[in-house]
């Protein structure tokens, strides 16, 4: 008889229920309600005293996901839990990781901080924007990666003679494992940003002329990168090219920009963000599988590091 128990907020319910279905559990009954003003009020509906709790809560915006989280811990510790473990599929605000100019916030840190005082022991990842983000953390943390469910995928699709592209130089580690993994070669796209949410293609580093393509990155949030990087490889003779993308943010008219261009032939994401509309050109992958290993390795102490293997 498993002898834990999982709750979620509710920015990601699907994903917890996957995931708790998985395991063979029913998701812990907590009420989550908004007063008339719009502030969070939450409540387990049954005893957790003494149990190992896990909290499973993507944090993407509006910033209230990530209050609900903070919330849901703090109840669960005032209600006695005897460990709170806080799954968080996307950590936001990971962007902002060190401070490279004067006067701004590093906010990821912040977060880890205010996660850590809200009174988790323990914190469940995927996909960070950067790795360094593990050391914010003052409580013990597991850095999960999607690659082995992606990469799965990837060879089901049965692709010869391609290739895996970076869409920028800060993609470049997450890509080059990839392209390991697959034993392929790598292509870097070298960009500049002059601003927020603008990039701007400068040059092509390596040759896709006459290979197949897939473009890797961590996440996708106005598309721009991204859908830039494909038609630049289009425009220098790149045959099919696939995408993949662990979180999907997608703000703005990213959906949009993803249905309509015609250099980008599928997109395979996981579930670590819900999906605001279906579309034929993006595959969803689920993580859930990985996660419910993940929280069943963390209860019993087991290494988690076998999970990154891969079976071709």
């Amino acid at each position: 008889m498993l002898d834990f128990k999982i709750a979620s907020g509710r920015s990601n319910l699907p994903l917890a229920r996957n995931i708790a279905n998985y395991i063979g559990v029913e998701l812990t009954d907590v009420t989550i309600k908004n007063f008339s003003d719009g502030e969070i009020w939450v409540k387990y509906e049954e005893n957790i005293r003494g149990v190992d709790l896990f909290i499973i809560q993507s944090t993407f915006a509006p910033a209230d996901n990530l209050l609900e989280l903070l919330l849901l811990i703090d109840a669960a510790k005032r209600a006695s839990a005897k460990r709170v473990t806080a799954v968080i599929p996307y950590f936001a605000y990971a962007r902002q990781d060190r401070k490279d100019q004067p006067r701004v916030s590093i906010s990821a840190k912040l977060i880890a901080n205010l996660i850590t005082r809200a009174g988790a022991d323990r914190v469940i990842m995927i996909d960070l924007h950067s790795s360094q983000i593990q050391g914010f953390f003052d409580i013990p943390s597991d850095h999960l990666y999607a690659s082995p469910v992606l990469i799965r995928r990837l060879l089901h699709l049965g692709l010869t003679n391609f290739i895996v592209a970076a869409p920028d130089i800060g993609a470049a580690k997450t890509a080059r494992a990839y392209a390991k993994r697959l034993n392929v070669d790598l292509v870097i796209i070298d960009k500049r940003r002059p601003e927020h949410n603008v990039a701007e293609v400068l040059n092509i580093i390596g040759e896709p002329e006459g290979k197949n393509v897939i473009i890797v990155d961590d996440l996708i949030d106005t598309g721009t990168t991204f859908i830039q990087c494909a038609e630049a490889l289009k425009n220098r003779g790149a045959l099919d090219i696939y995408g993949v993308c662990v979180h999907p943010v997608f703000s703005g008219n990213a959906l949009e920009k993803i249905n309509s261009t015609q250099a980008l032939k599928k997109l395979f994401v996981t579930d670590t963000i819900p999906l605001r509309a279906e579309s034929d050109k993006i595959e969803v992958v689920s993580v859930a599988e990985l996660f419910a290993e993940a929280i069943i390795r963390t209860h019993d102490n087991r290494s988690i590091s076998s999970l990154f293997e891969i079976e071709r």
